[in-house]
């Protein structure tokens, strides 16, 4: 326990170079906190896949590439030790925010180009149920990349833990195309 805490301590002090350095920007506050989502516009470098909606994205589309605010759901979290307790509310978190992410996408001046969300983790339980469809990096070297950049979320967000389970662990793209969003969470 003190081990986390010294490490969201430190997380806590870089994440605003992190978020400088990165060029992100909030969505939008919920009960004067803060959406859980960062973003920025991104262009697409994967291969062509087509959604369950039909909308296909290829190379170059625009997408908005959702970072969760991972310091501060750890700081929220990190008093709860029943894991499943723990999921349920950053599900919640989640789930709140999703619609002032609709709202920031309706809103935003590239809204037309904008065709739709996409992010990367290794906890990804649940995110089918928010709408999110799961696709899997193929490239071996971007696959490392991120296992090793989003490990110690991972480490930290987990009470017990397992090698098997960590080794088993793959990062995932969680996409949404815009309609899917809008007509989810703005009931457009």
């Amino acid at each position: 326990m003190l081990i986390r805490f010294s490490i969201i301590s430190i997380w806590t002090f870089i994440d605003p170079l992190y978020h400088l350095l990165r060029r992100l920007k909030y969505i939008g506050s919920i009960q004067n906190k803060k959406a859980i989502f960062r973003v920025k516009l991104t262009k697409y470098k994967g291969k062509a896949f087509l959604l369950a909606d039909g909308t296909e994205i290829k190379k170059n589309d625009c997408l908005l590439k959702i970072h969760l605010h991972n310091v501060r759901i750890l700081k929220e979290v990190m008093s709860i030790s029943h894991p499943i307790q723990r999921t349920r509310m950053v599900y919640k978190m989640v789930e709140q925010s999703m619609p002032l992410l609709a709202k920031f996408i309706e809103n935003h001046q590239n809204t037309d180009e904008i065709k739709g969300i996409i992010g990367i983790t290794m906890l990804n339980k649940g995110v089918k149920k928010l709408g999110f469809e799961l696709m899997y990096p193929e490239n071996r070297l971007y696959i490392k990349f991120k296992r090793w950049t989003q490990m110690p979320i991972f480490l930290i967000s987990h009470t017990s833990l397992s090698l098997k389970k960590v080794k088993n662990q793959r990062p995932t793209y969680l996409v949404m195309s815009k309609q899917q969003l809008f007509a989810k969470y703005l009931g457009a």
